[in-house]
């Protein structure tokens, strides 16, 4: 009893007051649904959820399943992305642009899902039962307790199994695998898979019980790939109108979870964010729920706070320290930006700003290959896969950022229009970027001090050498998603990338390999006595942080030197 007082204060220590609040709300919160007292802690029944409706932004009038569904289909606004106004026009300039080969590789993907066979995170042929056991890890062969989620030690491997691979296929991103397909041929056996996948899932999950509740993170992505999937599939006959009501139903509770367990002090990074655009989404396109504008007054305020005054630098630098958390911060900020502006919300200068700042990064990051160094950690997932470019292969972003910015720079680095530029902007912003006069960046080598980011080159063309070296801070609050890898460098020659980073390979299936992958000794750097710079001190925490400085950066024409 003595020790566990004792981890007590040792926890609150030195917190905020508001911190405090937050946490004990929140748990207070949790034991409301263990105790079964919350209304969160299961599903509304049908009048309850009609009372969750504002009747003045439904059409008729008449509350029921049927008209919930009429509605949906009818209305004119919210608006989505410009890509659904016309599915025939974007289809046929997806054919245009990117040809059979794409087609047919999104067609092929889709078969394999209705056949119950994913490629996730590296990994192939993932089958998960028949029907789809959503709790399953199938590399292990665990499955996660069906208890409240907050009582779930997700990062346990004895007991769930590596959890990355359970929850990637709970964000259910590969509904927007089946709904290009669908789109592609009208083939409603994909539409009928999407129906029992969403089905067969929410049976499975009832609410707040097992690991796919445990992340609010999860929750966000999870949500957004339901909303972007009910555009693809809004005419379906297998989007039925009880499917519908049930879907709606779990997406308050999504949402209310979302503003209930925000991560403003438990991982306020990328989890943060991607928790406000999630609520930044339900909000804009459900406003037939009385508490959406409160959800997406919430999603833009901790958006805009965040990204404007912590998560990026001022030299465009992702806090973190990590690229792939930098295009995960690029994407939320695509998304946001194009919903807002479709649905009248304007842009707001400072956001604008730092939004350049962190493709300015990407740019100059980008190596004479088109890939970007994979520095710091990477998860291996996407926040939504719109195209089927490689992991490490970023230029959509830029290509997104030329449209957006009208940036000459920006498109001569992503080389190619990008399939994910149509979805988000529409064939006019294809058009856009082809009007666009492709330039080099102006500059060749640049610093990025804040950040800690030294990038070497002697040109912008295929055959160009490259140098990145890594001086910087080893990340921020307890550097979750850093390496040891302060003073390694990556290096091209003649456009051929030949020291590189190993990436991170895994989170929590193996504690070793974990930290293998994130020691000095991985890393292209000088090790002495076989230590590690920095020291971790568990799967995302640190116990001893090296900390270097750049004693010298000189750029000319003809000469660098970075000590």
């Amino acid at each position: 009893m003595v020790r566990r007082l004792w981890s007590m204060v040792n926890k609150i220590k030195g917190r905020s007051p508001d911190e405090l609040r937050v946490r004990l709300g929140q748990a207070l919160a949790a034991y409301g649904e263990r105790s079964g007292w919350s209304s969160q802690a299961h599903l509304p029944s049908d009048g309850a959820f009609f009372r969750l409706l504002d009747r003045a932004q439904l059409s008729g009038g008449v509350l029921s399943p049927e008209a919930l569904l009429a509605h949906f289909r009818g209305r004119s606004t919210p608006s989505f992305f410009v890509a659904f106004e016309d599915p025939k026009k974007t289809v046929a300039a997806l054919r245009q642009r990117f040809g059979p080969q794409a087609e047919q590789h999104v067609l092929e993907r889709a078969r394999r899902i209705c056949a119950g066979r994913f490629d996730l995170l590296g990994l192939h042929e993932l089958q998960f039962g028949d029907p789809i056991d959503w709790q399953l890890e199938p590399v292990a062969g665990k499955r996660g307790p069906r208890v409240h989620w907050s009582r779930i030690n997700y990062l346990d491997a004895a007991q769930v199994g590596d959890n990355k691979i359970v929850w990637e296929l709970n964000r259910h991103q590969h509904f927007l695998t089946l709904g290009r397909a669908y789109w592609y041929t009208g083939d409603e056996r994909f539409a009928e898979t999407f129906a029992a996948h969403l089905t067969g899932w929410m049976e499975q999950n009832l609410p707040k019980l097992g690991i796919n509740w445990a992340s609010s993170l999860e929750i966000a992505f999870r949500a957004i790939s339901w909303l972007w999937s009910f555009y693809f599939f809004r005419e379906s006959p297998h989007l039925t109108p009880h499917l519908w009501m049930t879907v709606l139903k779990f997406l308050y509770l999504h949402a209310r979870h979302l503003e209930t367990y925000l991560s403003t002090y438990f991982s306020p990074n990328t989890h943060l964010t991607g928790e406000a655009l999630g609520l930044y989404y339900l909000g804009t396109l459900l406003p037939e729920f009385r508490r959406a504008r409160g959800w997406r007054a919430t999603g833009r305020e901790i958006l805009l706070r965040e990204l404007q005054r912590r998560h990026i630098r001022a030299d465009g630098v992702y806090f973190e320290q990590s690229s792939y958390y930098h295009r995960y911060t690029l994407d939320f900020c695509a998304h946001f930006h194009t919903l807002a502006q479709r649905n009248g919300e304007p842009a707001e200068l400072g956001f604008l700003e730092k939004y350049a700042a962190l493709l300015d990064h990407l740019m100059v990051l980008t190596r004479p290959d088109g890939r970007t160094p994979l520095f710091g950690d990477d998860d291996g997932g996407r926040f939504l896969p719109l195209d089927d470019r490689d992991v490490n292969d970023f230029r959509a972003a830029l290509a997104t950022g030329a449209v957006l910015f009208a940036r000459p720079d920006y498109k001569a680095v992503a080389e190619a229009p990008a399939e994910e530029t149509l979805w988000l902007l529409g064939e006019e912003g294809q058009q856009t970027f082809d009007r666009l006069d492709a330039q080099p960046p102006q500059s060749t080598s640049r610093d990025f001090p804040e950040g800690g980011y030294y990038v070497m080159r002697d040109g912008w063309e295929r055959t160009s050498h490259y140098l990145l070296v890594d001086c910087g801070p080893h990340g921020f609050f307890n550097c979750g998603h850093a390496h040891a890898d302060v003073l390694s460098f990556e290096l091209a020659a003649h456009g051929r990338s030949l020291l590189v980073d190993p990436g991170t390979y895994t989170y929590t299936g193996s504690a070793s390999a974990r930290d293998w992958f994130r020691s000095s000794a991985a890393h292209n750097v000088l090790t002495i006595d076989g230590e590690s710079s920095s020291a971790p001190g568990g799967t995302f925490s640190w116990k001893a942080v090296a900390r270097a400085q750049a004693v010298s950066w000189r750029n000319h024409n003809r000469f660098d030197f970075f000590s």
